[in-house]
């Protein structure tokens, strides 16, 4: 599909490391990937606005929301957000509270279209070899992580967006290091490529 105007489509990305493509090159990352995507299966489409950096909480990335200037409307939103909540303990209940504050703010961005805004779910960095070399505990971070994400699936289903797990997809990164990037926590152009498909599909839908 094509658009029929002379506007191109857009793309706001919100998130944290995993949305910025923390160790690999700016077009390797999923929001780069997706564009490129959906550019060869006909769509028009502006580059990706990211608005993501690495480290950010639920709280952080609102708190660069509140006092950054970004266009009022986008066709499409990610937002993938909540790992550094899990990674620093924080409170999965403040976190809710924050999601649902975020999720609000994607949907407000999309024109007020839940269908237009995509929720992914919170990558499992527990069975990395950054997380095995530090000794972590892959089982207890597993189980917080399903919590966090059973939070943000809940949350997209209530307000009507999509729900996109790339969870289980980083698991296999356990068995398979050539998920990875070279800093053996963040993923790899590889898996970058596996989200961008689930995204452009979506939007093609």
């Amino acid at each position: 599909m094509s658009n029929s105007s002379n506007k191109d489509f857009t793309l706001l990305c919100l998130g944290d490391s995993y949305t910025i493509g923390e160790s690999v090159p700016l077009h390797e990352g999923f929001p780069y990937q997706t564009i490129q995507k959906l550019r060869k299966a006909g769509w028009s489409f502006a580059p990706a606005e990211v608005v993501a950096k690495t480290g950010w909480t639920t709280f952080e990335l609102m708190a660069h929301l509140d006092k950054t200037i970004l266009n009022q409307h986008y066709d499409f939103v990610t937002l993938l957000i909540g790992v550094n909540n899990q990674y620093r303990g924080l409170s999965i209940t403040d976190f809710e509270k924050d999601f649902i504050i975020l999720l609000q703010k994607a949907i407000a961005f999309a024109s007020g279209k839940s269908k237009k805004v995509m929720v992914l779910s919170i990558p499992d960095w527990g069975l990395t070899q950054f997380a095995k070399s530090k000794n972590v505990n892959a089982e207890k971070t597993s189980k917080e992580i399903d919590a966090f994400n059973e939070v943000c699936q809940r949350l997209a289903a209530s307000t009507g967006c999509h729900y996109i797990n790339i969870t289980d997809e980083t698991r296999q990164a356990k068995e398979h290091p050539n998920l990875l990037a070279s800093d053996g926590l963040h993923y790899s152009a590889v898996e970058h490529e596996v989200w961008a498909n689930f995204v452009a599909h979506k939007i093609m839908q």
